[in-house]
């Protein structure tokens, strides 16, 4: 479709689904693992790689899952030698979801070989019984250990993935959490706080009256989420993501992204093409949205068959695909420079939206000057709702 180098799409995500065992809050489309399973899936993402390698130059690679760090050594040999082969290496970023349970010296310097130089470790939480309570299958002491393992192995772009609002979490809880981890100095925190999704064990709990979701103390412990991280020099540049900073010239100077910022997400967030490929993956290339099966067996099957596993596919109307650009970006401190938006959609945010600014503004969830319309701190805390407002 494209041959010119200059049209091809330049993030790539790829989607592991297996998993040791199920978290008790993931709605993530994930399964535990059977290793001819994950055989004849290394096979399938490996053969859709080839199916759409013509169109891709990635300066992002992202593997999520799921736990990618779960397979072994001959898998993840099998599937960078095949990007090394369909030319789609050399990526500027190149991240690897971790399990601290699962990181060992010999991964680790595979996977720095092949340049992979990002690695994303889900530590969610460093109490004991919280990390029973989340169905984690790593102990603390895990985590501490395998951040050594990767730094020895020469990462030098780390993020930790930290969780709270957790069924039983203190503010104590977090602050020690938070306080260890920031002490570990990563380049880059991601926070969740819990949502309780259909079809978990903690939303079964919920409903079962085990426990009550207490807002006003989500909101506490985000607030000293973002007192702690930007006291240890962390930027806040989206909601829940934190990176050192040392601000790029590559990046335009309105959005003022730290350089440890994850580039991936950031592409997602200003509304970006790129291929997700694997069971239940999303792509979004050229305004058009498909999705992957999300059912590793049918994913395996069809690619077996020659064919993309797709299971619906969308083309936006220009205005709906600015809307959902802008409630994405939104995510973001720096919000949309009104010339940017313009840049990346065609459509001017003043004209096509000016109710919901001014909604927002009267609301105190957002402010606009000459240059740029963003959220505020509260406004950043109810983003979803504020979200909702762009979306056609």
């Amino acid at each position: 479709m494209a041959d010119s180098a200059a049209m091809r799409v330049e993030s790539l995500y790829l989607h592991v689904p297996f998993c040791a065992q199920k978290c008790a809050y993931c709605a993530f489309y994930s399964e535990p693992s059977s290793g001819d399973l994950i055989n004849r899936y290394v096979a399938a993402l490996i053969r859709e790689l080839e199916l759409v390698a013509h169109d891709l130059q990635p300066r992002t690679i992202f593997f999520g899952g799921g736990t990618p760090s779960l397979l072994n050594l001959r898998q993840w040999e099998q599937i960078l030698r095949a990007l090394e082969r369909l030319n789609l290496l050399g990526a500027e970023e190149f991240t690897v979801e971790c399990n601290p349970a699962t990181v060992s010296p010999d991964k680790a310097k595979r996977l720095r070989d092949f340049g992979v130089n990002r690695i994303s470790m889900g530590v969610q939480s460093l109490d004991e019984p919280l990390l029973e309570r989340l169905g984690r299958i790593h102990t603390r002491e895990t985590v501490f250990q395998s951040f050594d393992i990767l730094r020895r192995a020469g990462f030098d772009n780390l993020n930790l993935d930290l969780m709270f609002a957790i069924p039983g979490q203190t503010l104590e809880i977090w602050r020690a959490t938070l306080a260890e981890a920031l002490a570990l100095g990563s380049e880059h925190l991601s926070t969740y706080e819990v949502i309780y999704e259909d079809d978990t064990p903690l939303f079964a709990q919920l409903q079962a009256g085990e426990f009550d979701v207490d807002e006003n103390l989500a909101c506490e412990m985000y607030e000293e989420l973002i007192l702690n991280a930007t006291g240890a020099g962390f930027q806040q540049y989206e909601i829940a993501n934190f990176a050192r900073h040392k601000t790029l010239n590559s990046q335009p100077s309105t959005l003022n992204i730290p350089s440890h910022a994850c580039r991936h997400n950031v592409n997602y967030w200003r509304g970006g093409s790129f291929y997700g490929l694997g069971p239940s993956a999303t792509s979004y290339v050229r305004g058009v949205r498909t999705k992957n099966w999300s059912n590793t067996q049918l994913y395996c099957e069809q690619l077996e068959k020659g064919k993309r596993a797709i299971e619906s596919r969308e083309e936006l109307p220009p205005l709906k695909r600015a809307g959902e650009t802008a409630a994405f970006g939104l995510r973001m401190n720096a919000g949309w420079p009104f010339a940017e938006f313009r840049r990346a959609t065609h459509f001017d945010l003043r004209d096509e939206w000016p109710a919901e600014m001014n909604q927002l503004v009267e609301r105190g969830w957002a402010s606009r000057d000459a240059q740029q319309f963003r959220l505020t701190p509260q406004g950043l805390r109810f983003a979803d709702s504020a979200a909702e407002l762009f979306l056609r």
